[in-house]
């Protein structure tokens, strides 16, 4: 079974389906090109290629309509269906669950949804899958049934009350979490872009500061922002401070004038490239305005209050609540099996020591590249 949005060409089997599974309320053939066609509605479909299908073509297993409705966190599931020869496959709880990532991938908390009352079967599996019942409608059916009016808070794998679904993606050196991160936000940005090694120090060459502190180079800003855009994505740098970055972090003479060199350089190529550079702090009540507008943010932090290292640390944000602003963090140890992957993804930082931690070195530096 695969699941994919609907097309126009699906028209004709979606009205086939609608006649089978429904006896009223059904759907017409304007209704699904609108559902396909309108900005504000997601129609997905499942299928399957099964062998014996008439000239190979696949078989229409169900499908999910949903609203989005515009201004509001709020998503609608309208209409659900099944084929008689795919109940009890697991096909409905499929197609609720891509419903529900769909829906948090566009920002919406909250889905709801009518179902009647006679209807026993499906009530059995929205509250299984974690619905709650919220109200009623009375003598709402052609049929004259009354829909059961249910409702879920989304939060997908996160713990956050407003979250991104951003595939994680480990450092696969020391000093790359820059790129990792890059590559964590044009994955989810770009779902067919390929997450490679190579790739990863490819960014890493093009975002470095060639020296950083006494080891290998930092990912400036303005390096991945540009990175960024050769990708494919939008980018937007916001920096505290316009002067070199992390010259601090270096005592040799020769490497304050390279670094000094690469930051001009990286200027000039944002400034060519039409990237914009804000030279101001972003707020959290900014940085979650933007995040809830699309933007994937880029945020340099400090580890020093995770391992007292004071390094400058690239990571990813991907949700927030009214406490805590959470992070995809690349670095994961995995040395005596006490930490997992999911240790690094959506890790909650309070609000308070996330102030302090994405501030870095004496100039209180802080730097953060939105992308979309």
């Amino acid at each position: 079974m695969t699941i994919r949005p609907a097309i126009l060409a699906d028209v004709a089997a979606l009205l086939q389906l609608e006649t089978q599974a429904f006896n009223c309320d059904r759907l017409n053939r304007r209704s699904f090109r609108h559902a396909i066609t309108s900005s504000a509605s997601e129609l997905i479909i499942a299928e399957t290629h099964t062998a014996g299908n008439d000239n190979g073509t696949p078989a229409l297993l169900g499908y999910a309509l949903m609203h989005l409705r515009h201004g509001t966190s709020l998503t609608r599931l309208y209409s659900i269906a099944v084929a008689n020869q795919a109940r009890n496959l697991g096909v409905g709880q499929a197609l609720i669950h891509n419903c529900e990532d769909i829906a948090i991938s566009r920002g919406r908390r909250i889905l709801r949804l009518e179902v009647s009352d006679a209807n026993s079967q499906a009530i059995g599996l929205y509250k299984k899958l974690g619905y709650r019942v919220f109200g009623q409608y009375n003598d709402y059916y052609e049929d004259h049934t009354n829909a059961i009016r249910m409702q879920k808070r989304l939060h997908g794998a996160a713990p956050a009350h407003t979250s991104r679904l951003v595939p994680w993606v480990a450092q696969g050196t020391p000093f790359t979490c820059g790129p990792a991160s890059l590559q964590m936000a044009l994955r989810a940005l770009q779902p067919y872009y390929p997450v490679t090694p190579e790739d990863e120090l490819d960014i890493w060459r093009e975002a470095t500061t060639i020296f950083m502190t006494s080891g290998h180079g930092g990912c400036h800003p303005m390096g991945l922002a540009l990175a960024a855009k050769k990708r494919g994505l939008d980018a937007q740098v916001y920096l505290s401070d316009a002067n070199p970055l992390f010259v601090d972090g270096v005592r040799d003479i020769l490497k304050k004038e390279v670094i000094t060199r690469v930051h001009e350089s990286f200027t000039r190529q944002c400034t060519e490239q039409a990237i914009p550079v804000t030279y101001s702090t972003l707020s959290l009540k900014e940085l979650t305005a933007a995040f809830d507008d699309g933007a994937l943010p880029l945020i340099l932090i400090s580890t020093y209050r995770m391992d007292q290292s004071k390094s400058p640390h690239w990571v990813v944000m991907s949700g927030y609540d009214a406490h805590c602003i959470f992070v995809h963090d690349p670095y994961f140890i995995q040395e005596d099996g006490s930490e997992s992957p999911m240790d690094c993804q959506y890790l909650p930082i309070a609000n308070e020591e996330f102030e302090k931690m994405s501030r870095f070195g004496r100039t209180r530096l802080q730097a953060t590249v939105l992308l979309s």
